[in-house]
């Protein structure tokens, strides 16, 4: 991390500002991804370009992403490789103490306050200690500079998103120029904040496993628990064009053979079963909403709405989803983790054939990072030309997102024969306008 200046500089020639925002959801070890999404981005712009998102929001693991990202608003190449240093690099022991005596002494408090019921003195705040995190954050990250790049221009907003355990509501801290104003909705609200590393803490926070953080007062959360609409932040910042990075494959399961009985499910399975609930589920509701709106007005047109209805505007939305299962790969590093580790979850069945799932959020070892971050460049890369349609500002279908992920989202999918000089990407994309099937 360097202390040069910001620079102020104009955005790459043809790159939409400031329409243009990223959303980052969380996924724990599974934001790697992300990473490999973005160095894919920077490789496709010109050699010191700023970054092309000036609306950048994230949640949760998604959030130090976007953090990072934020703070090197000028030079995106070299906020990229700094992502890709951290990730590229990672130990679980940088995230949460690993030793055996931490697990065991933690084990044992766990243990100790079930048996008393809870009238010991100092009652288990988390499963385990994420200080580690803590200090990698304030060292890697020079959230000082943000500020610097929204008064020169080059950035609008970049927003955490966490979740509060006083008030209930699903809360977006965001940094931005002026004309970007607080909200307040059902359950969910903006407030403008100087961010810093105890934001990027409390989304993080995952109840149990970690412990929560105080931010401005009041106890916070993971920003996944209570976010319903991830989408929201970035509009509200006033983004119309979303880039939104996925860290879920979203092929259905193949069907087990007939006459088969299924076993029950142990707590490793129902554990990572949360996690892809808690961090993937909302997202995809909220892209379902935008697909949907963005068809009417399609049909009807922007401006034409029946008086006293809000005014709806189109979003145009690309999803870059991993083309592999992150199951099956982190399955495959099972075993960087440390012996601790291994020990806790071979306990709670995480190593077994339904296993994976929970590893693949956990497994923050550098193996399975870097194989994470090679998918997202080769994913990204795959799709070039629809990235550079957004940042150009082309015009886009309702939703742009793999062939069965705009299925469930449109309702009304039916592939497209391929036509002369239009791309169709070996991975199962297709950038085309949808019919209904």
């Amino acid at each position: 991390m360097d202390g040069r200046p910001p620079r102020n500089l104009p955005p790459p020639a043809g790159i939409s500002r400031p329409e243009t925002g990223i959303v980052l959801p969380g996924g724990g070890a599974r934001a790697a991804y992300q990473v490999g999404v973005l160095k894919a981005i920077a490789r496709m712009l010109p050699p010191g370009s700023p970054c092309p998102f000036p609306v950048i929001t994230g949640t949760s693991a998604g959030a130090i992403n976007a953090v990072a990202l934020a703070c090197y608003a000028d030079r995106f190449r070299a906020g990229v490789r700094a992502l890709e240093s951290v990730w590229s690099n990672f130990r679980t022991e940088q995230v949460y103490r690993t030793d055996a005596a931490a697990v065991m002494r933690s084990g044992l408090h766990w243990m100790t306050t079930v048996l008393l019921g809870g009238l010991g003195r100092r009652n288990p705040q988390s499963v385990f200690d994420n200080q580690p995190l803590m200090s990698l954050l304030s060292d890697r990250i020079p959230v000082d500079r943000i500020q610097g790049h929204i008064d020169a221009g080059i950035l609008h907003a970049v927003s955490v998103t966490v979740s509060s355990y006083r008030s209930g509501r699903s809360v977006s801290f965001f940094q931005g120029a002026p004309t970007a104003e607080p909200w307040r909705r059902a359950r969910r609200e903006g407030r403008r904040a100087k961010l810093g590393v105890h934001h990027m803490m409390a989304s993080t926070a995952l109840p149990l496993v970690f412990p929560a953080r105080s931010v401005e007062g009041e106890y916070c959360g993971d920003g996944a628990l209570r976010q319903v609409m991830p989408l929201s932040p970035a509009l509200r910042l006033g983004a119309r064009r979303l880039l939104v990075v996925g860290a879920r494959d979203e092929r259905p399961a193949a069907e087990p053979p007939a006459g088969t009985f299924d076993s029950r499910p142990n707590l490793g399975h129902i554990a990572g079963y949360m996690l892809d609930t808690l961090f993937m589920d909302g997202l995809y509701s909220d892209l379902e909403r935008v697909t949907r709106i963005n068809m009417l007005l399609d049909c009807f047109g922007e401006g034409r709405q029946t008086s006293g209805m809000p005014d709806l505007k189109r979003v145009e939305t690309l999803v870059v989803l991993p083309s592999l299962d992150l199951r099956d790969l982190a399955t495959g590093h099972a075993d960087e983790m440390p012996l601790s580790i291994r020990l806790l979850l071979r306990g709670l069945g995480a190593y077994g054939p339904r296993g994976g799932q929970l590893l693949s959020y956990l497994l923050f070892e550098r193996g399975f990072t870097r194989a994470l971050i090679q998918l997202g460049y080769e994913d990204a890369m795959s799709r070039r030309a629809h990235v550079m349609a957004l940042l150009e500002g082309q015009p886009m279908p309702a939703i742009d997102a793999p062939e069965p992920v705009a299925a469930d989202l449109s309702g009304q999918y039916k592939r497209p024969e391929p036509q002369e000089g239009h791309e169709t990407d070996d991975v199962g994309y297709s950038g085309q306008h949808y019919a209904s099937g």
